[in-house]
Protein backbone atom coordinates (compact mmCIF):
# COMPACT_ATOMS: atom_id res chain seq x y z
CA UNK A 1 0.00 0.00 0.00
CA UNK A 2 1.39 3.47 -0.94
CA UNK A 3 1.82 6.20 1.64
CA UNK A 4 -1.06 8.20 0.08
CA UNK A 5 -3.38 5.22 0.23
CA UNK A 6 -2.42 4.57 3.85
CA UNK A 7 -3.28 8.16 4.83
CA UNK A 8 -6.64 7.96 3.06
CA UNK A 9 -7.46 4.65 4.74
CA UNK A 10 -6.57 6.05 8.17
CA UNK A 11 -8.77 9.09 7.55
CA UNK A 12 -11.75 6.87 6.72
CA UNK A 13 -11.21 4.88 9.94
CA UNK A 14 -11.12 8.06 12.06
CA UNK A 15 -14.31 9.43 10.45
CA UNK A 16 -16.09 6.10 10.90
CA UNK A 17 -15.08 5.96 14.55
CA UNK A 18 -16.35 9.51 15.15
CA UNK A 19 -19.68 8.70 13.48
CA UNK A 20 -20.10 5.60 15.60
CA UNK A 21 -19.40 7.56 18.77
CA UNK A 22 -21.98 10.23 17.83
CA UNK A 23 -24.56 7.50 17.22
CA UNK A 24 -24.24 6.36 20.84
CA UNK A 25 -24.26 9.83 22.42
CA UNK A 26 -27.88 11.06 21.81
CA UNK A 27 -29.01 8.97 24.81
CA UNK A 28 -27.78 11.80 27.04
CA UNK A 29 -29.92 14.37 25.20
CA UNK A 30 -33.18 13.73 27.11
CA UNK A 31 -31.41 14.44 30.40
CA UNK A 32 -30.27 17.81 29.09
CA UNK A 33 -33.81 18.53 27.87
CA UNK A 34 -35.28 17.46 31.19
CA UNK A 35 -33.04 19.91 33.00
CA UNK A 36 -34.62 22.73 30.96
CA UNK A 37 -38.17 21.38 31.13
CA UNK A 38 -40.85 23.09 33.26
CA UNK A 39 -41.13 21.89 36.85
CA UNK A 40 -44.54 20.32 36.19
CA UNK A 41 -43.12 18.20 33.37
CA UNK A 42 -40.37 16.86 35.60
CA UNK A 43 -42.84 16.00 38.34
CA UNK A 44 -44.91 13.91 35.98
CA UNK A 45 -42.03 11.49 35.41
CA UNK A 46 -42.39 9.49 38.65
CA UNK A 47 -46.10 8.99 38.00
CA UNK A 48 -45.39 7.70 34.50
CA UNK A 49 -42.76 5.32 35.83
CA UNK A 50 -45.24 4.09 38.42
CA UNK A 51 -47.90 3.45 35.78
CA UNK A 52 -45.48 1.48 33.66
CA UNK A 53 -44.43 -0.59 36.64
CA UNK A 54 -48.02 -1.28 37.62
CA UNK A 55 -48.86 -2.36 34.08
CA UNK A 56 -45.92 -4.73 34.04
CA UNK A 57 -46.87 -6.08 37.45
CA UNK A 58 -43.63 -4.87 39.08
CA UNK A 59 -43.30 -3.33 42.55
CA UNK A 60 -44.49 0.27 42.41
CA UNK A 61 -42.53 1.65 45.35
CA UNK A 62 -39.23 0.60 43.78
CA UNK A 63 -39.96 2.85 40.81
CA UNK A 64 -40.48 5.99 42.88
CA UNK A 65 -38.28 6.23 45.99
CA UNK A 66 -39.61 8.71 48.52
CA UNK A 67 -36.38 10.64 49.03
CA UNK A 68 -35.90 11.88 45.42
CA UNK A 69 -39.59 12.79 45.18
CA UNK A 70 -39.43 14.73 48.43
CA UNK A 71 -36.25 16.51 47.33
CA UNK A 72 -37.79 17.59 44.03
CA UNK A 73 -40.94 18.63 45.85
CA UNK A 74 -39.03 20.80 48.32
CA UNK A 75 -37.19 22.63 45.54
CA UNK A 76 -40.25 23.20 43.35
CA UNK A 77 -42.75 24.50 45.91
CA UNK A 78 -43.01 27.57 48.09
CA UNK A 79 -45.29 28.18 51.06
CA UNK A 80 -48.90 27.44 50.26
CA UNK A 81 -51.52 30.06 49.44
CA UNK A 82 -54.78 29.27 51.25
CA UNK A 83 -56.83 31.51 48.94
CA UNK A 84 -55.54 29.72 45.84
CA UNK A 85 -55.94 26.43 47.65
CA UNK A 86 -59.65 26.91 48.27
CA UNK A 87 -60.50 26.53 44.59
CA UNK A 88 -58.04 23.68 44.12
CA UNK A 89 -59.47 21.85 47.14
CA UNK A 90 -63.07 21.99 45.91
CA UNK A 91 -62.82 18.50 44.39
CA UNK A 92 -61.56 17.15 47.73
CA UNK A 93 -64.83 18.10 49.40
CA UNK A 94 -66.73 15.12 48.02
CA UNK A 95 -64.89 12.79 50.40
CA UNK A 96 -63.18 15.02 52.96
CA UNK A 97 -65.85 17.71 53.35
CA UNK A 98 -65.67 21.23 51.95
CA UNK A 99 -64.19 22.46 55.24
CA UNK A 100 -62.06 19.34 55.70
CA UNK A 101 -64.43 17.70 58.19
CA UNK A 102 -65.44 14.47 56.50
CA UNK A 103 -68.70 12.85 57.58
CA UNK A 104 -67.68 9.37 56.44
CA UNK A 105 -65.17 7.97 58.98
CA UNK A 106 -63.27 6.05 56.34
CA UNK A 107 -62.02 9.37 54.93
CA UNK A 108 -59.68 11.36 57.19
CA UNK A 109 -60.45 14.82 58.45
CA UNK A 110 -58.12 17.35 56.80
CA UNK A 111 -59.34 20.42 58.70
CA UNK A 112 -56.51 21.92 60.73
CA UNK A 113 -54.01 19.46 59.28
CA UNK A 114 -50.39 20.56 59.01
CA UNK A 115 -49.77 22.01 55.53
CA UNK A 116 -46.41 20.31 55.05
CA UNK A 117 -47.88 16.95 56.04
CA UNK A 118 -50.77 17.23 53.56
CA UNK A 119 -48.33 18.21 50.80
CA UNK A 120 -46.03 15.31 51.68
CA UNK A 121 -48.84 12.76 51.51
CA UNK A 122 -50.06 14.10 48.17
CA UNK A 123 -46.49 13.79 46.92
CA UNK A 124 -46.39 10.19 48.15
CA UNK A 125 -49.66 9.39 46.38
CA UNK A 126 -48.44 10.97 43.15
CA UNK A 127 -45.12 9.12 43.29
CA UNK A 128 -46.70 5.80 44.24
CA UNK A 129 -44.95 5.40 47.58
CA UNK A 130 -48.35 5.51 49.29
CA UNK A 131 -50.90 3.25 47.69
CA UNK A 132 -54.56 4.24 47.26
CA UNK A 133 -56.23 4.00 43.84
CA UNK A 134 -58.50 7.00 44.40
CA UNK A 135 -55.89 9.32 45.87
CA UNK A 136 -53.20 8.32 43.39
CA UNK A 137 -55.53 9.40 40.59
CA UNK A 138 -56.47 12.64 42.35
CA UNK A 139 -52.84 13.56 43.04
CA UNK A 140 -51.51 12.70 39.57
CA UNK A 141 -52.26 16.10 37.91
CA UNK A 142 -51.21 18.22 40.90
CA UNK A 143 -48.02 20.25 40.93
CA UNK A 144 -45.97 20.66 44.10
CA UNK A 145 -47.40 24.16 44.46
CA UNK A 146 -50.96 22.85 44.13
CA UNK A 147 -50.26 20.43 46.97
CA UNK A 148 -49.01 23.17 49.28
CA UNK A 149 -51.91 25.48 48.37
CA UNK A 150 -54.43 22.73 49.18
CA UNK A 151 -52.61 21.98 52.41
CA UNK A 152 -52.59 25.66 53.34
CA UNK A 153 -56.34 25.93 52.76
CA UNK A 154 -57.25 22.98 54.97
CA UNK A 155 -54.79 24.16 57.63
CA UNK A 156 -56.95 27.27 58.11
CA UNK A 157 -60.02 25.18 58.96
CA UNK A 158 -60.93 23.97 62.42
CA UNK A 159 -61.32 20.25 63.00
CA UNK A 160 -64.58 19.33 64.68
CA UNK A 161 -64.16 17.46 67.98
CA UNK A 162 -65.03 13.79 68.15
CA UNK A 163 -66.11 11.59 71.05
CA UNK A 164 -64.02 8.83 72.59
CA UNK A 165 -65.38 5.55 73.89
CA UNK A 166 -65.16 5.90 77.68
CA UNK A 167 -64.37 2.20 78.02
CA UNK A 168 -61.17 2.75 76.03
CA UNK A 169 -60.09 6.17 77.28
CA UNK A 170 -57.86 5.04 80.14
CA UNK A 171 -55.62 2.80 78.02
CA UNK A 172 -55.70 5.21 75.09
CA UNK A 173 -54.68 8.13 77.30
CA UNK A 174 -51.84 6.10 78.78
CA UNK A 175 -50.43 5.24 75.36
CA UNK A 176 -50.82 8.78 74.04
CA UNK A 177 -49.40 10.66 77.04
CA UNK A 178 -47.01 8.13 78.54
CA UNK A 179 -46.40 5.34 76.04
CA UNK A 180 -45.66 1.82 77.26
CA UNK A 181 -42.08 1.14 78.25
CA UNK A 182 -42.75 -2.59 78.62
CA UNK A 183 -43.52 -2.74 74.90
CA UNK A 184 -41.03 -0.13 73.80
CA UNK A 185 -43.80 2.23 72.70
CA UNK A 186 -43.04 5.96 73.05
CA UNK A 187 -45.66 8.52 74.04
CA UNK A 188 -47.55 9.79 71.00
CA UNK A 189 -47.51 13.33 72.34
CA UNK A 190 -43.72 13.42 72.04
CA UNK A 191 -44.17 13.98 68.30
CA UNK A 192 -47.82 14.98 67.89
CA UNK A 193 -48.04 17.31 70.89
CA UNK A 194 -50.05 17.06 74.12
CA UNK A 195 -53.06 18.58 72.38
CA UNK A 196 -52.62 16.50 69.21
CA UNK A 197 -52.00 19.40 66.84
CA UNK A 198 -48.79 18.03 65.41
CA UNK A 199 -45.43 19.56 64.60
CA UNK A 200 -45.19 21.44 61.26
CA UNK A 201 -41.41 21.74 61.37
CA UNK A 202 -40.92 17.99 61.68
CA UNK A 203 -43.88 17.27 59.35
CA UNK A 204 -45.72 15.34 62.10
CA UNK A 205 -49.48 15.47 61.51
CA UNK A 206 -52.34 16.73 63.61
CA UNK A 207 -54.20 13.83 65.21
CA UNK A 208 -56.76 15.60 67.40
CA UNK A 209 -60.34 14.75 66.44
CA UNK A 210 -59.37 12.32 63.67
CA UNK A 211 -61.91 9.59 62.98
CA UNK A 212 -61.21 6.53 65.12
CA UNK A 213 -62.06 4.25 62.17
CA UNK A 214 -59.43 5.90 60.00
CA UNK A 215 -56.75 5.94 62.73
CA UNK A 216 -57.44 2.30 63.57
CA UNK A 217 -57.27 1.20 59.93
CA UNK A 218 -54.04 3.12 59.39
CA UNK A 219 -52.32 1.77 62.51
CA UNK A 220 -53.39 -1.76 61.62
CA UNK A 221 -51.99 -1.38 58.10
CA UNK A 222 -48.66 -0.21 59.54
CA UNK A 223 -48.76 -3.04 62.08
CA UNK A 224 -49.21 -5.52 59.23
CA UNK A 225 -46.27 -4.18 57.23
CA UNK A 226 -47.50 -1.28 55.09
CA UNK A 227 -45.17 1.68 54.65
CA UNK A 228 -45.51 5.06 52.97
CA UNK A 229 -41.99 5.27 51.62
CA UNK A 230 -38.46 4.05 52.19
CA UNK A 231 -36.94 7.08 53.92
CA UNK A 232 -36.35 7.30 57.68
CA UNK A 233 -39.39 9.53 58.24
CA UNK A 234 -41.71 6.96 56.66
CA UNK A 235 -40.39 4.15 58.85
CA UNK A 236 -41.18 5.81 62.20
CA UNK A 237 -44.83 4.85 62.56
CA UNK A 238 -44.66 1.28 61.17
CA UNK A 239 -41.93 0.46 63.69
CA UNK A 240 -44.14 1.74 66.53
CA UNK A 241 -47.42 0.24 65.30
CA UNK A 242 -45.85 -3.22 65.11
CA UNK A 243 -45.44 -3.12 68.90
CA UNK A 244 -49.15 -2.45 69.50
CA UNK A 245 -51.71 -5.22 69.80
CA UNK A 246 -55.28 -5.04 68.52
CA UNK A 247 -56.67 -3.71 71.81
CA UNK A 248 -53.99 -1.03 72.03
CA UNK A 249 -54.77 0.15 68.52
CA UNK A 250 -58.51 0.35 69.21
CA UNK A 251 -57.96 2.25 72.48
CA UNK A 252 -55.49 4.70 70.97
CA UNK A 253 -57.68 5.36 67.93
CA UNK A 254 -60.72 6.08 70.09
CA UNK A 255 -58.78 8.36 72.42
CA UNK A 256 -57.40 10.33 69.47
CA UNK A 257 -60.90 10.95 68.09
CA UNK A 258 -61.91 12.50 71.41
CA UNK A 259 -58.65 14.43 71.79
CA UNK A 260 -59.22 18.16 71.43
CA UNK A 261 -58.99 21.48 73.21
CA UNK A 262 -61.37 24.44 73.27
CA UNK A 263 -58.72 26.52 71.52
CA UNK A 264 -57.16 24.76 68.47
CA UNK A 265 -53.91 26.68 68.90
CA UNK A 266 -53.63 26.09 72.64
CA UNK A 267 -50.82 23.99 74.02
CA UNK A 268 -52.67 23.28 77.27
CA UNK A 269 -52.94 19.64 78.41
CA UNK A 270 -56.07 17.84 77.30
CA UNK A 271 -58.60 16.80 79.90
CA UNK A 272 -59.61 13.19 79.45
Amino acid sequence: MSFRHAVAFATVLVMSSAAAQQATEPKAAPAASAAKAPAGAQEAAPASATSASATAGGPVAAQAPAAPADAAHAVAAKAGDATAGQAKAAVCGACHGMDGNSTDPQYPRLAGQVESYTARQLTNFKGGTRQNPIMMGMAAPLTAQDMHDIGAYFATKQSLPGVADQALVERGAQLYHEGDTTKGVPACMACHGPDGHGNPGAVYPQLAGQHANYVQATLKAWHDGSTWGTDAHAKIMPSIAQKLDEKDIAALASFIEGLHTNEPTSAAPVAN
